[in-house]
This record gives C-alpha cells, sequence and structure tokens, in this order.
C-alpha cells in the first residue's frame, strides 16, 4: 500500500513547477511579453491588433481585382403555353435540351473614393489598435511592478515580524533571569510570554500575507499560482526606478507624446474622421470594369466561345437619406473622440503632478521614518538595560518593543510609499515598460 501511494504521488510531485527567481526588472519585462509565459491581458491585446490589421485587408479588398471561375449544365423543357404560345402546329412542351457554360470572370474597381476613404479609416482604427496595445503593455507592467512591491513589502513585514520574534524571545529568556535572580516579579515574565505569543500570532498572520501577495504576482505574470518564487530584490530605495524626466514640464511633455491611452484616442479620432469623409465620398461616381470569357453551347463539342466586357458608372443620388444620418453619427463620434483627447491630455498632468506630490512626501516619510527606527531600537536598548540593572519593570521594556514595530512598520510602508509613487510617475508619463 505504500508503494502505491508513493506511484500514485509521484506523478503528481512530478508535475509540481518549477522554482522561479523573479527580480523586479525581470518580472516587467515579462510582463511586456518579452518572455516565453505572456500575460493574457497582453496576448489578448496583441490578437485584437491583428485582427484590425486583418480588416484593413478586408477593406482594401473592394479595390483590387476579383477572379471567378464558373461552369454549369442545364437540361431543360419549356411550357409554351406558358409562355403565352398557343397557335396549331407548336407543340405544349419543348425540349428536353442541354446548355452547358464554363466562363471566366473578373471585375475591378477604377474610382471609388468611398472605399478608399474606408481603407484609410481601417488604417487608423489599426494604429488605435496597436497603440491599445501598447496601452495594455503599460498597464501590465505596473500591475506587475505593484504586485511584485507588495510582494516585497510582505516579504519585509516577515523579516519584521521574525526580529520581533526574536526580540521578544530574548526578552523571556531576560524576565525569567530577574525573577531567578530575585530582582523581578512573576509578572514580568508572563508580560514577556505574552508579548512572545503576540509576535508569533503577528509572524503567522504576516507568512499568510506573504503567501498571499505572492499568488497575486503569478496570477499577474499569468503564470501557474502554485509556482514557488524566489524575489531576488528587496524594498529598497533604488526599486521602482524608470527613464522619466526630472522636470516636470519634460515629463508632462513626455506623457502627452509617449502615453499610448492618448495615442490611441487621437487614431481613434483620425479613423472617426477618414470615415466620415467616406460616407462623404459615397455620393461621388463610382467606376467600375467587367469582363468575362468562356465556352458555351448545347454540347461540348459545340460549344462557342463568347465573351463581355462593361464599364459601370454608377452615380447615388438618394437612398432615404440614410446616408446623411450615418454621416451625422460618424461627425457626433469625432467630437466625443475630441472630448476624450483633450480630457486625457489634462490626465496627463493631473497623473504626473500626483505622482510627484506622493513621491515627495514619500521620500520625506522615509527621512522620519528612518530616524524614528534608530530611535526607538535605542528606547529597546536603554529600557532592556534600566530591567536588567534592577531599575524599573518590565513594563518599560514592552513599550519599547510596541514602539519599535510600529517604527519598523512606519519605516515599510515608507519605502513602499516611494516605490508605488516612482511607478505612478513612470505610467503617467508611459514608461512603465522601463521599470527596473
Amino acid at each position: 500500500m505504500i508503494a502505491l501511494a508513493c506511484a500514485a504521488t509521484s506523478p503528481l510531485r512530478a508535475q509540481s513547477p518549477a522554482p522561479l527567481r523573479l527580480s523586479f526588472a525581470d518580472a516587467v519585462r515579462q510582463a511586456t511579453g518579452q518572455s516565453q509565459a505572456v500575460p493574457p491581458s497582453v496576448a489578448i491585446a496583441g490578437f485584437r491588433a491583428d485582427e484590425a490589421t486583418a480588416r484593413v485587408r478586408q477593406t482594401r479588398s473592394g479595390l483590387l481585382p476579383n477572379l471567378s471561375l464558373s461552369g454549369s449544365w442545364l437540361s431543360r423543357t419549356f411550357n409554351t403555353q406558358a409562355q403565352g404560345l398557343s397557335f396549331p402546329g407548336i407543340p405544349k412542351i419543348i425540349g428536353p435540351f442541354d446548355a452547358y457554360d464554363g466562363r471566366v470572370r473578373v471585375t475591378q474597381t477604377l474610382f471609388d473614393f468611398a472605399t478608399l476613404g474606408r481603407v484609410s479609416a481601417a488604417k487608423s482604427q489599426a494604429s488605435a489598435a496597436g497603440a491599445d496595445r501598447s496601452a495594455v503593455i503599460e498597464a501590465s507592467a505596473q500591475n506587475v511592478a505593484l504586485a511584485y512591491t507588495r510582494a516585497t513589502r510582505a516579504q519585509a513585514v516577515v523579516n519584521a515580524r521574525q526580529a520581533d520574534s526574536a526580540l521578544a524571545a530574548e526578552l523571556v529568556n531576560l524576565a525569567v533571569a530577574q525573577q531567578q535572580a530575585g530582582v523581578s516579579a512573576s509578572i514580568d515574565v508572563t508580560r514577556a510570554r505574552t508579548q512572545l505569543a503576540e509576535a508569533a500570532g503577528r509572524l503567522i498572520v504576516a507568512s499568510n500575507q506573504r503567501d498571499r501577495a505572492r499568488i497575486d504576482l503569478a496570477r499577474a505574470l499569468g503564470i501557474d499560482p502554485d509556482t514557488p518564487i524566489t524575489l531576488t530584490d528587496t524594498l529598497n530605495a533604488q526599486l521602482g526606478a524608470a527613464d522619466v524626466p526630472a522636470d516636470r514640464s519634460a515629463a508632462i511633455a513626455q506623457g502627452v507624446g509617449a502615453r499610448p491611452d492618448l495615442a490611441a484616442e487621437l487614431a481613434r479620432g483620425a479613423a472617426a474622421r477618414t470615415a466620415a469623409s467616406a460616407i462623404a465620398a459615397e455620393r461621388l461616381p463610382r467606376l467600375e470594369l467587367e469582363a468575362d470569357y468562356g465556352l458555351s453551347g448545347v454540347a461540348l463539342a459545340s460549344a462557342l466561345s463568347t465573351r463581355q466586357v462593361a464599364v459601370q458608372v454608377t452615380l447615388p443620388i438618394l437612398d432615404g437619406f440614410r446616408r446623411e444620418g450615418r454621416l451625422a453619427e460618424q461627425q457626433a463620434v469625432v467630437r466625443e473622440s475630441d472630448v476624450r483627447a483633450r480630457d486625457l491630455r489634462e490626465q496627463v498632468s493631473a497623473d504626473v503632478d500626483g505622482a510627484l506630490l506622493d513621491l515627495r512626501s514619500a521620500v520625506a516619510q522615509q527621512m522620519i521614518a528612518t530616524d524614528r527606527l534608530q530611535l526607538a531600537a535605542q528606547e529597546v536598548s536603554e529600557a532592556r538595560q534600566r530591567f536588567k540593572a534592577g531599575v524599573a519593570g518590565n513594563i518599560e521594556v514592552i513599550n519599547a518593543q510596541s514602539s519599535l514595530l510600529r517604527a519598523r512598520d512606519a519605516d515599510i510602508d515608507a519605502r513602499f510609499a516611494a516605490v508605488t509613487a516612482r511607478i505612478a510617475l513612470a505610467r503617467s508619463v508611459g514608461s512603465a515598460r522601463t521599470l527596473h
């Protein structure tokens, strides 16, 4: 039975994902589709861009030649009376007789401004789809960067809780030693052990949050959530750097020129304008050439060659004002796109300003948190020395320990805020894919 159980579980172990060592820069590159594992959102955006490119070819087909081959065989009888022929000597039924026809047919549009306009509109829509794909890549890079940052923050919290637990264990040993030496009461030992139990509980919660953060990171990357991930970067001051100008005006200018969501909206506006022009061009004449050549006859042996060449001019005059309604609809789409593009330009400035404010605040908070952490560590050291010397109870040590815990959390939060602000700034100027 044991051998059978081992045999049954061995395939499961063989199928478990291999461990993944992942740096912040590697995670961002993978989020942008520069690896074998492409996030689903990026893959879908690529397919939509391919669809838009295929629609350009479909629209262009209206300007290219059409060639077809056809062949038919017909066996038929006629009812002469149904044709109004009821004269003496004319039989009621004529036939049956056979007819054969084989033909090559070619059609070519020579002049059609409406189709030319529709091709230009389709090209603009393809450009918009390409810009949408870039916007999805930017969003994917931002999401993965934030997920990686949250995972490093969770790991930093685990490290802090482990340090808290180690300190609490040291204080328990110190309280026990002081009690055995007769210089402290048993309540000091109880307080120290309570702090140790609380530290163990906080460590369990922090470990769970770290594991959840790594699952979220795996989902953001589009890989198996069961994949063990080892983060090679920590929550440091260099994390989240990107190619972003330091000057506000330069950053806004870069955002207006590089933000893919704005580029996509501008392309959609151009497509709407071109589509409106194509609708208006439907009032112009359309010129087509048609030709066919083939063999026809009542028998294959006696079939004769026939041909036809025709030039057709079509001038639309009135279609029940449907064209005017379509044109009015498209012009409304153009105005709507103009409003969205203007709003996006203003949003670029707002995003840059907000990210710069958050970054300055986070840097200031980080400086304060660093000083606070040093002071809290010093407070713990002095309180422990006073307790060891027997001049104070361990309530001072516990208070200092609580201050150190809060200082560690504040330091982690400040570093996390600085990294997320840098990520937001990179996204605001369209440079999230350069995060490293």
